[in-house]
C-alpha cells in the first residue's frame, strides 16, 4: 500500500509505486526535452516553432542591433589594435556559428570592450601593432579561444569558469575598464602615447600634453560628452515627447550612430583630414576573406595562455549576460553548450579574418529589448553587418577615430563598479583583498597578470578559510529540538555533556584542525563525560578526515570520554561503514541530536573507563 504523506492536489504522493505529479512546477507546462542531436544543436530545436510572428521580431530586432553593432565593432577592433575593417569581419560569420549552437535565445555575439583589451595585450607581446605578424596572433589567438571552448564543452567543464569568483571577475572588469578609457585618451587628445599598463599610459599622456591637436579635441570632447548625454538623458527626452518608454530606450541605445554621421559630416565640412585630424580612413569593401590560423609552434606557445584567458573571462561575461536574460522569459540555457556555440563563434572568427569574440551586454540588452526571440536575430544582423561591408564602408572614411575612441569611453566607464569595494568589505575582508589584488595587479602588471592574481589570490583565500572552518559548541533551544549555538542563543546545557557542531566537510585542509579544536575543548571542561560531534553539515570526510576522527577516538578513549555522532548523512555514513572506524567509536552515533542529548543527559554517571588496546577493536 502507498504511504501517504499529503493529498493537496499538485502534491506528490510518496511511497506509491508509480510516483506521479499532479502537475507541473507552478503549473506551468512541462518543458520540451530536446533530442541528442538537438542538445548540439539547438537550431534543430527552437526552428520547429519558427512562423512569420518571429521572424518579424527578429528582424526588427536585427536592425537595430545593426545599427548599434556597426560602430562598435569598429570601435573594439581599433581598441585590440587592429584595422577597423577587422570588426565588421568578427561580427558577421560569429554570429550565424551562434545562432546554430548557442542556446540563449538573445544573446548577441561580438567583439566586446575586456575581451579586446586582452587580444591587444596578448597581440602586443609578439608583434607590434599595425605588422602582419600582429594580426595573425589576433587570428590565432581567436582560433585557440575557440578550440579551448568547445573542448571544454565536449568534455561538460564548464565548472571551470567558477574558478573566477564574482569579486575578482569584479575587480578585473573595473580595472579592464579604467584602462581602456585610459588608452582611448590619446585619441581624443590627439596625440602618441603608449603603455601597457595605467602608469605608463598616464605617464604617456603627460609626456605628450604639449603636442594636444585642438581639432582632434574640437571633435573628441563634444561626441563624449553627447554620448554621456545620450546614455542617461536621451531617453526621458523622448519619452517627454511623447515616444514609448521601450522605443525611447531603444533610439538612446542607437545614439552612437547620430555622432557618427555627425562627426563624419564635420570632418568632411571643416576639411579636418588637412588639419591632423586622425581619420578611419579608406576600409576594404567587400565580405570577410578566407584566412588561415598561425601554425607555428612558437607562436602557438606564446598565445596559448592568454587564449585560455579570453576564453574564461569571455565564457563567464557571456553566460552571466545570458543567464540574466534568460530568466526574465523563463528560459534556460545550456553552460556547457554554450562553451560549444562560443567555441563555434570563435573559431568562424578565426577562418574570416576576425579575432576573438563573446557575448556583449549591451549588444544583448538591445537585442532582447528589442524583440529578439530565437537567435536567428542574430544571424539577420549578420546579413545586416556583411551589407554594410559591402555598400557603407565608403562612406566611413571621413569618420574620426575621435568619436570611435568616445564610443569605448563611455561603454566602459560604465563597466567600473565604485560600490562593490565597499559592500565587499563589510560583507567579507577576505573577498575585499581579492578584489582589491585584482584591481590593482590589473592596472599595475597588465591583464593578463591581473586575472592569474585574482585566481591565485581566490583560490588561497578559499584554501585558508577551509582550513579553519567555523565549528560550535551548541544546546538546545528550551522547548524545542532544536540546537544553536551557545554564543547567539538562551540554550540548555548539560555539564557532563559537550557538543559540537561542524560547519563544514572534514577534508585534509582542517582535519587537523578540528582534531586541535576538539582536544582544546575537552581541556578547558574536566566535568565532560561525553562529545557528540553534530554532523548535519558534513557532507564529505576523505581519508585524512576519517584519520583524524580515528584519533580523536583513541584520544577520548584513553581520556574515559564518550565519542558519539549525530545526524550524519546517509552517503557519509555508508563510507564510515566501509571503515573500521564505526566498529571502534567509543560511543555511539545517533539519528538526532536531541535523541543524543537526551538519552546522554541522563547518564552522568561515573567516567567511562579506558578500554585497553587489544579490546578496542571489539567496541
Amino acid at each position: 500500500m502507498a504511504r501517504q504523506t499529503a493529498s493537496e492536489e499538485g502534491c506528490l504522493i510518496v511511497g506509491d509505486s508509480n510516483p506521479r505529479p499532479a502537475g507541473g512546477p507552478s503549473g506551468l507546462p512541462r518543458r520540451h526535452k530536446p533530442g541528442l542531436l538537438a542538445q548540439y544543436f539547438p537550431i534543430l530545436d527552437w526552428s520547429r516553432t519558427y512562423n512569420g510572428s518571429v521572424l518579424t521580431n527578429d528582424l526588427v530586432a536585427a536592425i537595430i542591433v545593426t545599427i548599434m553593432l556597426i560602430p562598435q565593432s569598429l570601435a573594439y577592433a581599433l581598441l585590440a589594435g587592429l584595422p577597423p575593417v577587422v570588426g565588421l569581419y568578427a561580427s558577421i560569420l560569429p554570429l550565424v556559428a551562434y545562432a546554430i549552437f548557442g542556446t540563449s535565445r538573445t544573446l548577441a555575439v561580438g567583439p566586446v570592450a575586456v575581451v579586446s583589451l586582452m587580444t591587444a595585450s596578448a597581440a602586443g607581446a609578439v608583434a607590434a601593432q599595425g605588422t602582419e605578424l600582429y594580426l595573425d596572433a589576433a587570428i590565432t589567438l581567436a582560433a585557440l579561444s575557440g578550440v579551448m571552448l568547445a573542448v571544454l564543452g565536449f568534455l561538460r567543464m564548464g565548472f571551470l569558469a567558477n574558478l573566477l569568483s564574482h569579486p575578482v571577475i569584479s575587480g578585473f572588469i573595473t580595472a579592464s575598464g579604467i584602462l581602456i578609457a585610459t588608452s582611448q585618451l590619446k585619441h581624443i587628445l590627439g596625440v602618441s602615447a603608449g603603455g601597457d599598463n595605467w602608469p605608463e599610459m598616464l605617464g604617456g599622456l603627460a609626456a605628450a600634453i604639449g603636442t594636444i591637436n585642438p581639432w582632434t579635441l574640437a571633435i573628441g570632447i563634444p561626441a563624449t560628452l553627447f554620448l554621456f548625454w545620450v546614455r542617461k538623458g536621451l531617453k526621458p527626452s523622448l519619452v517627454k515627447l511623447g515616444l514609448a518608454p521601450r522605443a525611447a530606450d531603444i533610439a538612446a541605445k542607437a545614439g552612437p550612430v547620430i555622432a557618427v554621421v555627425a562627426t563624419i559630416l564635420a570632418a568632411i565640412g571643416l576639411n579636418l583630414e588637412d588639419r591632423g585630424v586622425n581619420l578611419v580612413g579608406a576600409i576594404p569593401q567587400g565580405l570577410p576573406p578566407f584566412a588561415l590560423p598561425s601554425t607555428d609552434p612558437g607562436l602557438i606557445g606564446q598565445l596559448w595562455v592568454p587564449a585560455l584567458l579570453i576564453s574564461i573571462i569571455g565564457f563567464v561575461e557571456s553566460v552571466s549576460v545570458a543567464q540574466t536574460l534568460a530568466a526574465k522569459r523563463r528560459q534556460r540555457i545550456a553552460p556547457n553548450q554554450e562553451l560549444i556555440g562560443l567555441g563555434a563563434s570563435n573559431i568562424a572568427s578565426a577562418f574570416s579574418g576576425g579575432y576573438p569574440v563573446t557575448g556583449g551586454f549591451a549588444r544583448s540588452v538591445v537585442n532582447f529589448d528589442a524583440g529578439a526571440e530565437t537567435p536567428a536575430a542574430g544571424a539577420y544582423t549578420a546579413v545586416g553587418i556583411a551589407l554594410a561591408g559591402l555598400f557603407l564602408t565608403p562612406l566611413l572614411y571621413s569618420l574620426p577615430i575621435a568619436t570611435l575612441a568616445a564610443t569605448i569611453i563611455v561603454a566602459v566607464l560604465s563597466l567600473v563598479d565604485l560600490k562593490t569595494p565597499g559592500q565587499l568589505w563589510n560583507y567579507s575582508k577576505a573577498d575585499f583583498a581579492a578584489h582589491m589584488a585584482t584591481i590593482a595587479i590589473t592596472l599595475l602588471a597588465g591583464v593578463e597578470l591581473g586575472v592569474i592574481a585574482g585566481v591565485g589570490v581566490g583560490l588561497l583565500l578559499y584554501l585558508w578559510r577551509a582550513s579553519r572552518p567555523h565549528a560550535a559548541i551548541v544546546g538546545r533551544v528550551p522547548e524545542t529540538e532544536h540546537f544553536r549555538n551557545v554564543d547567539r542563543h538562551q540554550v540548555f546545557t548539560v555539564p557532563h555533556i559537550l557538543s559540537i557542531r561542524i560547519d563544514e566537510s572534514l577534508t585534509y585542509l582542517n582535519a587537523r584542525w578540528l582534531e586541535e579544536y576538539v582536544l582544546e575543548q575537552i581541556a578547558d571542561r574536566p566535568e565532560v563525560r561525553h562529545v557528540i560531534l553534530m554532523c548535519s553539515a558534513v557532507n564529505e570526510i576523505d581519508a585524512s578526515g576519517l584519520e583524524s576522527l580515528e584519533a580523536i577516538n583513541h584520544r577520548m578513549i584513553d581520556a574515559g570520554i564518550g565519542l558519539h555522532l549525530s545526524e550524519v548523512k546517509g552517503p557519509v555514513m555508508d563510507r564510515l561503514k566501509r571503515t573500521h572506524f564505526v566498529d571502534e567509536l567509543n560511543g555511539q552515533v545517533f539519528l538526532s541530536q536531541n535523541r543524543a542529548f537526551r538519552e546522554l543527559a541522563t547518564n552522568g554517571g561515573p567516567p567511562i573507563e579506558p578500554i585497553p588496546d587489544a579490546a578496542r577493536g571489539m567496541i
